[in-house]
């Protein structure tokens, strides 16, 4: 899977975590039978639990060098289990949050694509269409969002997984979406899977966009999506953090409000995610 890398400005590719047990659970009959149990809430349950035992542990050394982590970025101490290791905080610096009021920032450490949301407020995310209507559950008034933009955020097991709030501002309203867990990654394209996934919705009013809702949303194997749900909140505080697994940040922004960096734009286009990182800007306001 090719990424570009504003950092660099050049491309790399980039592995998926199973690629092997994914291929045999969403293209093979008989692993289709088994992905029914594999996408179970109890399931990924029980995968948080043994990943929060002691023994677990023993497998952070390995994934560190598979994925290549650069550990000067986060806390020098020792991890009990590997949810430990995987929720691991940054060290102080390690990543700056833009405080122009002007600049809207990423979430998180992930791999963005962004997508304009139609006058009918459908869009085509990863091969499958969606309505905002549906991203919300129906729970939410997605009328004003016609015309803006959605930018989904995709964080692989490699990446730092505590997400920010974007900008100051209070809690509108906040819900819990229940579903399934399917992988985020492309080869559940047969899958609605932002429609299907569990997921956490917030709605929220921000100092310099207006409203925005940010969205959670639950993968293969995640054991917990933990939201703080704070009523007040400014640009950088911590919003929450998944437990092991990948997962997706959406955020979905009102016409007129941003006008997205044209790196991320153009490589949305042509379906091509764009590494970021916590705190960075990806777009200005207008």
């Amino acid at each position: 899977m090719q990424i570009y890398d504003r950092q660099t400005g050049g491309y790399t590719e980039i592995s998926q975590y199973g690629q092997g047990k994914l291929e045999f659970l969403y293209g093979n009959a008989f692993g289709r039978i088994l992905l029914k149990l594999v996408i179970s809430p109890v399931t990924s349950r029980f995968y948080g639990w043994l990943n929060r035992r002691r023994s677990s542990a023993k497998k952070i050394q390995g994934f560190i060098e598979e994925y290549s982590i650069d550990m000067n970025d986060y806390e020098d101490r020792n991890y009990l289990s590997f949810s430990d290791f995987f929720t691991r905080r940054l060290k102080p610096g390690a990543r700056t949050v833009d405080d122009d009021p002007s600049s809207f920032v990423s979430p998180c450490d992930s791999k963005v694509l962004v997508y304009r949301i139609g006058g009918d407020q459908k869009m085509m995310i990863k091969g499958s269409a969606y309505t905002v209507d549906e991203l919300v559950a129906g729970r939410t008034d997605t009328a004003p969002y016609s015309g803006g933009y959605a930018f989904v955020f995709r964080l692989t097991m490699d990446d730092y997984h505590r997400y920010c709030y974007v900008d100051n501002g209070i809690k509108v309203n906040s819900y819990s979406v229940r579903g399934k867990l399917h992988t985020v990654s492309s080869i559940s394209k047969d899958y609605r899977i932002y429609k299907e996934n569990s997921r956490n919705v917030s709605v929220l009013s921000t100092r310099n966009y207006g409203e925005i809702i940010q969205i959670e949303v639950g993968a293969l194997l995640v054991g917990r999506i933990v939201d703080h749900d704070k009523d007040r909140f400014a640009r950088g505080d911590e919003k929450g953090y998944f437990e092991p697994g990948g997962s997706t940040v959406i955020i979905l922004v009102r016409p007129d409000i941003i006008e997205v960096d044209s790196d991320i734009l153009y490589h949305s286009g042509k379906g091509i995610e764009t590494k970021v990182r916590y705190g960075e800007r990806i777009g200005r306001r207008l």
